[in-house]
């Protein structure tokens, strides 16, 4: 659970701690100074006072965590939290998947990808490099939810723009369909990604959003199943082949139609290392070509 909390706020292990400690000191602070002001009112403890007291912390709380945040120099993050709760609370409703805005119409006669990763992203540089002369389709942008990741970087040597994404905006917004739609986004590629795409994307790019999976689907698909973990199920399991799956992308991990298969051999020897670097091998080869074998302007 540590080290999901880790990842899950992008922040060292020592800085959990004093998230988790601002948290328990603020909500003492918080019930303490809701019973002290209570105390004022004179009130019996009962129904009133249980109604009462729930508004009081419910409004002290935030305060309170920001307050306690401060000496333990938790103060940026915890503003951050306190400003996307909210966000939750108050802010716009996700529109049903029925009434979901399609991304802006592109005129251009070109289609244009986005390419979403969180790692270095080796094979964003293939496909960036794969369409690089091409009059048909341009890599417009790169979406990205870790901001030192090595796909960043390649965005900027490129000169291609860049969206920095936050997980409640992702899953609790509109999925940045408005920044897509911005960029006049025609087709999403995961690279490496490894959120699972939200309603809003799914319905509004039906068919329109690609994955590359380093495993021969169904096998060894799924929620936790990626990079060097598919590897090590894979020689597990003894498998004599492996390879890597290009599917569409639908509401469940791995599982879309699948568009191409390629499988190389597992040898006696096998490590997940040197499985890695052959996988790597067949998704530099064939990645960047069956995307241009899906759009419809190549055909």
């Amino acid at each position: 659970m540590f080290k999901k909390l880790q990842r899950h706020w992008g922040v060292t292990g020592f800085q959990v701690l004093l998230i988790l400690l601002t948290f328990a000191l603020g909500g003492s602070l918080c019930g303490y100074a809701g019973r002290k002001l209570l105390g004022f009112t004179g009130l019996d403890k009962g129904a009133v006072w249980v109604v009462l007291y729930i508004i009081l912390i419910t409004i002290l709380w935030p305060l309170c965590v920001l307050l306690i945040s401060i000496p333990l120099g938790q103060f940026g993050f915890f503003k951050k939290y306190v400003a996307k709760l909210i966000r939750k609370l108050f802010g716009k409703k996700q529109l049903p998947a029925s009434k979901q805005q399609s991304p802006m119409p592109n005129n251009t006669g070109s289609v244009n990808i986005a390419i979403f990763a969180s790692g270095r992203g080796d094979n964003a540089k293939k496909i960036i490099e794969y369409f690089s002369s091409s009059q048909k389709t341009t890599v417009a942008l790169i979406v990205c939810n870790k901001p030192n990741a090595g796909v960043m970087q390649i965005a900027s040597a490129n000169n291609i723009p860049s969206l920095l994404i936050e997980r409640e905006i992702f899953f609790n917004g509109n999925g940045y369909l408005s920044q897509l739609q911005q960029h006049k986004i025609d087709f999403i590629v995961l690279a490496g990604f490894l959120w699972k795409m939200p309603t809003s994307l799914l319905s509004s790019y039906q068919k329109k959003i690609i994955n590359i999976h380093p495993a021969l689907l169904p096998k060894f698909g799924g929620k936790g199943m990626y990079g060097h973990y598919v590897h090590e199920a894979v020689i597990a399991a003894k498998e004599t082949q492996s390879g890597i799956t290009i599917h569409y992308v639908d509401e469940v991990y791995d599982h879309g139609e699948i568009i191409f298969q390629v499988t190389c051999p597992i040898t006696a020897e096998e490590t997940p290392l040197t499985l890695a670097t052959k996988i790597q091998a067949l998704e530099h080869l064939h990645f960047a070509t069956t995307i241009a074998s899906v759009l419809p302007n190549q055909r």
